[in-house]
């Protein structure tokens, strides 16, 4: 038997599972906070530059500023307004709020005798005004942005082989514990580099829980309901994404905002009690003993009753072989996502979704999010755009993976790539095929999570979704580069946001149909049984358990 019979025996999504869902949706909401709560705290509010003669008088007089000044967001140019210089910057999204200046505009930035003046009309306060990153200064907010994303890619490798050793549980518990200690700590930064490190800690641990609470669900879930592990969390992802722009109108202190945001973090330290560990891995990994007590304590809380049968599942338990050694004694890692053939192929394919994907997600919306409305009203337009694309995966995971994400995928790039046609006049027209886009790939986004859980098997499952969410990251960073192309052709962004998930759905259809199948708990269960010993496979034992029908869900069983 595999341990997706053992699920359906004691129940796939019982009370046990959907107790072990709130716990692992909850941490969500926060996760979306950190990851967009940039677009607040490092955005660039209009700002001028006085000379001292200018400010001393004008302050003696009490003379208001006047920051109605209408200029390209982005730019730093200057004016002159009764011998006030003038400067104003573009609020960034997605965590990489900047102002950028020209290289006309440097020399003069760079001194500004009297000090900046901030518009606190939408902003009170953020890091930009705190620290002066305008102008000259404007490239340590984009350093600070890559930094955090770096940090992200940095968690995705470091964690994703952490919890294949020590189990997600313990990676998961550790990585709340960061980012609730280093999110607080960023509020009470006293300079930009202290603040910068501290985000890039809080960038590590992100990638720590995304990872591992959703792997978690997804080992404890049984195959029917799978799908649920990574749709139910993306929606509390949403969730979070538009409770956030509520959060910031209130907070417009871009300190006491990273506090609220990070302090709530500590209540999560009754996830000691709460939160089980995986069965499945404990099995994988040769402590059988352990993951029986949890199988036991998760049939009782599904109402599966204690019987012989139940009983016969513990002898089969213990003599299921799901381990990470092989009986030669070989550990497996990383390389073997890449050792043998089918493996190779479907590991790389799925390397190249998650850059897609994360890539062209990024891009439309730095190229979409410029509505000319309210900075809080686009922030959650943004969230509810995002709820029907996942809604409607609901629908189409359990018929088909495959076919679901290269549907999307093929939407998504399309859209993209009809925007280039459309002229200049009809903004509305290329606004909503670009919206229609970012439907597409938000759609996909969420089957990647679930379908390549299903492709790595148990032994290497962390670290297949490791390298995939560092590939991923890797599309996080190099998204805000597609500016540049703008100076080949204006047109060069789009075509390449539809061109990347156009291959990425023609690569798809080399992937295997995951749904409504067991999860494969070795490379063996991969290649299949022809697989040769010099490739390292090794057989696995049979095993055989047979179960009585009235605790068998979908009729008699017998495993293999």
């Amino acid at each position: 038997m595999n341990f997706d019979e053992v699920l359906q025996l004691i129940g796939g999504f019982g009370r046990f599972q959907k107790t072990l869902y709130v716990w692992i949706c909850l941490p969500q909401i926060f996760l979306a906070f950190h990851m967009l709560v940039s677009i607040f705290t490092a955005a660039v509010p209009p700002h001028m530059c006085r000379s001292s003669a200018s400010s001393s008088s004008s302050s003696a007089l009490g003379t208001p500023l006047n920051f109605t000044l209408h200029l390209e967001a982005g730019s730093c140019s200057y004016g002159n307004q009764s011998g006030v210089e003038v400067a104003a910057g573009g609020a960034g999204e997605l965590g990489s709020s900047s102002s950028s200046s020209s290289s006309s505009s440097s020399s003069s930035s760079s001194s500004c005798p009297g000090g900046w003046e901030y518009s606190s009309e939408v902003f009170h306060n953020t890091i930009v005004t705190e620290w002066d990153l305008v102008c000259d200064r404007a490239s340590l907010n984009n350093i600070g942005s890559s930094i955090y994303m770096f940090g992200l890619l940095v968690g995705a490798v470091g964690f994703g082989s952490l919890a294949d050793k020590y189990g997600r549980r313990a990676v998961v518990l550790g990585s709340l514990a960061i980012q609730a200690v280093f999110g607080v700590g960023a509020a009470f930064a006293p300079n930009f580099y202290v603040y910068t490190a501290l985000r890039f800690m809080v960038g590590m641990s992100v990638s720590g829980v995304i990872m591992n609470v959703f792997v978690l669900g997804t080992e404890w879930t049984g195959l029917k309901q799978r799908m649920l592990a990574g749709v139910i969390t993306d929606y509390f992802f949403g969730f979070g994404y538009i409770t956030l722009a509520g959060v910031a109108y209130v907070i417009r202190d871009w300190r006491q905002l990273q506090l609220a945001i990070s302090a709530p973090g500590f209540l999560f330290i009754v996830y000691i009690w709460l939160l089980p560990k995986s069965a499945r891995w404990l099995m994988a990994n040769n402590q059988k003993e352990e993951a029986w007590k949890l199988i036991q304590k998760a049939a009782q809380m599904n109402g599966v009753s204690q019987s012989k049968d139940l009983e016969m599942l513990r002898v089969s338990v213990h003599d299921l072989q799901l381990g990470r050694e092989a009986p030669g004694g070989r550990k497996h890692s990383f390389i073997d996502l890449i050792r043998t053939p089918k493996m190779r192929k479907q590991s790389l394919i799925v390397f190249y979704l998650w850059f897609a994907n994360v890539f062209v997600y990024y891009g439309l919306s730095l190229n979409i999010s410029d509505f000319g409305m309210n900075i809080y009203l686009t922030q959650m337009i943004f969230g509810l755009v995002e709820m029907p694309a996942r809604t409607i995966t609901l629908f189409t995971l359990n018929r088909s993976r495959k076919i679901s994400q290269l549907a999307f995928l093929a939407v998504g790039g399309m859209a993209c790539l009809l925007t280039i046609f459309v002229p200049a006049e009809l903004p509305a027209v290329r606004t909503t095929l670009a919206m229609i886009g970012k439907f597409g790939i938000t759609a996909s986004l969420s089957i990647i999570y679930v379908y390549s859980a299903e492709v790595f098997p148990t032994v290497i499952r962390q670290n297949g979704i490791g390298i995939g969410s560092m590939c991923a990251r890797m599309g996080g960073v190099l998204a805000p580069m597609l500016h540049f192309l703008r100076g080949v052709s204006p047109l060069a962004p789009m075509v390449l946001c539809g061109l990347c998930p156009l291959l990425g759905s023609a690569l798809t259809l080399m992937l295997p149909e995951t749904a409504n199948k067991h999860l494969p708990d070795t490379v063996e269960d991969v290649e299949g049984p022809d697989l040769s010993e010099e490739d390292g496979g090794v057989k696995p034992p049979l095993v055989v358990m047979v179960a009585s029908p009235q605790h068998e869900r979908g009729g008699a069983r017998t495993a293999h």
